[in-house]
């Protein structure tokens, strides 16, 4: 809200069904693989995206909710042009679900064929959704028919049957909290508190990096990926150790992004140190809690606007993986959110703290992110898709622009690496493809892979508002 300077957060994340259990991915005594976890019923949370946008809406929205929907209604009634990437997706038929249930298998297969790209494709079952939300509010959504629709779908599902309620749909509550904020440089950096790992995430590697003179590096040397990917890591790994729903987890984020704590845990970062995988900080005094480990994957949707007034929104949303579950009611599909638990409940004795539990919001990675200058004023909105490497492509973007001097764009631009504690992967097809041998001379395991970010981000510099939309996926950054 830039008339009061105040900035506020809503948590829309899914959440785990009364019915769960600790040992909800096992398997007998074994936890399940997670390409079989993530099929049908069993993965799905409670959809949580709506709740929040109404919750939102209502305090700050200056439009009827009613006319909100009208561009996406027209949209799945005349239909959109399939893009390259969707029907590339499709056509790999990596989902090991999506031709199973007949309602996906008809939209995506048709006539058993996947989509092609530059088709025309309606949705007039989403259409109509839309239409009753629009005159309804979300009670239409989550007290009534919907509510039913996907329950039974969830708990008759044909692969892995869920245990879902209609009483779980009734109770879920969109959470306003605190934002996450600390100090980096002359600037102040905000995203969100648990269970969006991204506002501590994001702040610790930027932090950890303070002490190193960046701006005197190239965005694309060995000796910038080094000092990103060692401090890449050291977050990481707290992540694993500390990061969970605070409603279940009795430990106050405010000790990880505590400055103290970062400049002693900084003092593992060195240029000409061999890198070497990290392990988690001791932040508090010793907890009874162990590492955990979940996959999360890089199907999301970022947007960032900033409006006349400087008013200005971060949002990002996902299903998880490639069509979430699989499952698909009404013309939307149904998340796999809760795989972004971990499956094991404990390790060594000792619980994880992104265990399994009823009621509980699953950790994710999503980062949407604000910077403001040192006089308070915004400057930078910017967020991205991509699983857990969410994290990196944000801090990334926003070193481009604080201390290699980038315009967003640029910095949207810049060749991807990322370090989750497990190896540093640069992207495919760009100039650091080279530092390859530089990095594995110390100690780096190295992959070249594709990083398919989907970053967008405004900047405010001298009055003027810049956009950057990531050319690695369909987004476009566009003003009026």
């Amino acid at each position: 809200d830039n008339t009061t300077k105040t900035l506020y957060t809503f948590d829309g994340r899914e959440t785990a069904p009364a019915a769960v259990n600790p040992y909800w991915f096992f398997n007998g005594n074994k936890t399940m693989k997670w390409l079989d976890a993530v099929v049908g019923g069993k993965s799905v949370g409670v959809p949580g995206a709506l709740k929040a946008l109404e919750t939102a809406q209502a305090e700050f929205g200056k439009l009827p909710w009613n006319t909100l929907f009208d561009d996406a209604i027209e949209t799945s009634e005349k239909g959109f042009r399939v893009s390259k990437r969707l029907a590339h997706l499709v056509e790999i038929d990596k989902h090991p679900g999506l031709r199973t249930f007949p309602t996906s298998a008809t939209y995506f297969y048709p006539a058993g064929s996947p989509l092609k790209e530059g088709t025309i494709k309606k949705n007039k079952a989403l259409a109509e959704t839309l239409t009753h939300i629009a005159a309804q509010g979300t009670d239409y959504f989550y007290k009534g028919p919907v509510a039913e629709k996907i329950v039974n779908t969830v708990n008759f599902a044909p692969i892995n049957p869920g245990k879902m309620t209609v009483e779980d749909f009734a109770s879920y509550t969109a959470l306003e909290k605190k934002p996450v904020c600390g100090d980096y440089r002359t600037h102040t950096v905000c995203g969100m508190a648990p269970p969006s790992s991204g506002g501590i995430n994001v702040y610790q590697i930027l932090k950890l990096l303070e002490g190193q003179n960046l701006g005197a590096m190239s965005p694309n040397s060995a000796e910038f990926v080094n000092v990103f990917a060692q401090a890449s890591a050291l977050s990481f790994a707290d992540r694993e150790m500390f990061v969970a729903d605070s409603d279940f987890v009795d430990i106050p984020f405010a000790s990880l992004i505590n400055a103290q704590y970062l400049t002693q845990r900084a003092k593992d970062i060195d240029a000409k140190k061999a890198w070497h995988k990290a392990k988690p900080g001791h932040p508090y005094s010793p907890e009874e809690l162990t590492l955990g480990m979940n996959m999360e994957q890089p199907n999301t949707s970022h947007f960032s606007i900033v409006d006349k007034a400087g008013n200005a929104v971060s949002i990002t949303t996902s299903i998880e993986f490639m069509f979430g579950s699989g499952l698909m009611v009404d013309g939307f599909l149904l998340n796999n959110q809760l795989t972004d638990f971990s499956f094991n409940p404990e390790r060594g004795g000792w619980p994880v703290a992104n265990r399994v539990e009823a009621g509980k919001r699953p950790r994710s990675a999503m980062s949407p992110t604000m910077v403001f200058d040192e006089k308070g004023n915004l400057e930078l909105v910017v967020g991205s898709p991509g699983g857990s490497r969410i994290i990196d492509y944000v801090a990334q973007t926003i070193i481009g622009v604080l201390d290699f001097n980038l315009n967003i764009q640029q910095a949207i631009n810049l060749p991807r690496v990322t370090n989750r504690n497990d190896y540093t992967a640069l992207e495919k097809g760009t100039d650091i493809e080279a530092l390859k041998p530089a990095l594995e001379a110390l100690g780096h395991p190295v992959k070249i892979m594709d990083l398919n970010s989907g970053l967008h981000g405004v900047q405010i510099k001298d009055g003027k508002l810049i956009g950057g939309a990531d050319p690695r996926r369909e987004g476009v950054a566009v003003g009026q």
